[in-house]
């Protein structure tokens, strides 16, 4: 089995609400919250499984330190995601984990968040998804709201402008639409 496909961005509304209701009908209440968290918030999956309730309940702004760069993070959480966080973590402790494992006392795997996100695209069809299409859609949508290419590459601790811009899948095809009909 080989991870080397093509992962993708959901670029419309439509197909993160097709996503949501792929997860909600073939994966737990767990996955279609992973899944806002990490579309929300541009967290990797590996800085997103080990929260626990205290880390993010109650909070206006989450503070981690990355796995992959061992940098630490400051990162706001959304007004619409604090009221998700509230209804979810409703009757939890607040040394659970926000993504519990049912093997042990332990948080799911970056393994485990990649099969819920798998079970609910292979639903809908797509062989473009995995743990990445939650950081890479919400910098695709935050590059379209805001324009600021310098502002995501810091958030996600890119190198370059290009970087990003690749990560997200701004392609070729809408860069040139941008030249379409552009005349000084």
């Amino acid at each position: 089995m080989t991870n080397e496909k093509n992962v993708q961005p959901l670029r419309s509304a439509e197909e993160i609400a097709d996503m949501r209701w792929a997860l909600s009908r073939y994966a737990k209440a767990r996955d279609v919250f992973m899944f806002n968290f990490g579309i929300n918030t541009g967290l990797r999956v590996s800085d997103i499984v080990p929260l626990q309730v205290s880390d993010i309940r109650g909070k206006t702004h989450l503070t981690i330190k990355e796995q992959k760069t061992a940098k630490s993070k400051r990162f706001a959480i959304p007004k619409a995601l604090r009221q998700e966080i509230e209804e979810y973590t409703r009757g939890m402790d607040s040394g659970e984990y926000l993504f519990a494992s049912r093997k042990g006392n332990g948080y799911i795997s970056t393994t485990q968040a990649y099969r819920a996100l798998q079970k609910a695209a292979d639903a809908l069809g797509r062989n473009d998804i995995g743990t990445h299409t939650m950081r890479k859609t919400f910098g695709y949508h935050h590059y379209k709201r805001n324009k600021d290419v310098a502002m995501l590459q810091q958030l996600f601790n890119h190198a370059a402008p290009s970087i990003t811009l690749r990560y997200i899948g701004i392609t070729n095809d809408e860069i040139d639409a941008t030249l379409e009909d552009f005349s000084l």
